[in-house]
């Protein structure tokens, strides 16, 4: 099968509310799942090819077509700073990102004081970076994939850059947030050629995901699954 559109979702959290999505839109697939051993579904009917694939890659896929289309959160946009378009807010997903530090290394009067070589953990080391570049300040980025509260605890590092959606993570780990430094919500990207030269398909689904949020009354909703 030739598809029509080939859509990129996202392994993990937002794989359901994204596919519910498409669902309401007239898309999607009984099997397709974020936990089944292959990553690829066809839906000969609607000619739509799915990929699985993860967050942190799933803007490489579009960028250089092998996907026309994807799900994924800001916060992996940002990060992987590829040449795609962001279509739709999609509303879900919503987290911040935070700058966190251990609790016990804040003055009484609750600051964080930036030593001369400080380290920062980071899934985010874009973000991170642009971070310490607009504060003027000296110091280290050292990403990590994942668990980044730990690096604090063992001192590999005197704060982390991290996503915070309740903020329960960085409370079990004696951490708190000393400043939020932007916003994620799941949005869908295109492929830059794809959006030319398969506008219609393109914008129909656009058209249909934008009713629906409308519908939703914009609401954010990570509880739709």
């Amino acid at each position: 099968m030739k598809p029509k559109l080939t859509i990129a979702l996202p392994k993990g959290k937002l794989f359901a509310p994204a596919k519910n999505v498409l669902e309401h839109c007239g898309l999607g697939c009984a099997q397709l799942s974020d936990q089944a051993r292959t990553l690829i579904f066809e839906d000969e009917c609607k000619e739509v090819r799915y990929i699985i694939c993860r967050p942190t890659d799933l803007p490489t896929y579009v960028e250089h077509g092998a996907a026309d289309l994807g799900i994924v959160g800001k916060d992996s946009i940002v990060e992987a700073g590829k040449n795609l378009y962001e279509l739709v807010d999609l509303k879900f997903g919503y987290c911040r990102f935070a700058i966190a530090v251990p609790q016990d290394r804040l003055t009484p009067e609750g600051e964080f004081m930036w030593q001369p070589g400080f380290r920062i953990a980071t899934k985010f080391p874009v973000v991170a970076r642009e971070y310490i570049q607009k504060k003027g300040l000296q110091g280290e980025i050292i990403k990590l994939h994942g668990n980044i509260e730990l690096a604090p605890r063992v001192g590999l590092a005197e704060a982390i850059v991290d996503i915070v959606s309740t903020g329960k993570t960085l409370k079990e780990n004696a951490l708190v947030p000393i400043e939020y430094i932007g916003e994620a919500t799941a949005r869908l990207i295109v492929n830059r050629a794809s959006y030319r030269l398969k506008a219609k398909e393109i914008n129909t689904l656009v058209t249909a995901i934008k009713d629906f949020l409308e519908e939703k009354g914009g609401e954010n909703f990570d509880s739709f699954v």
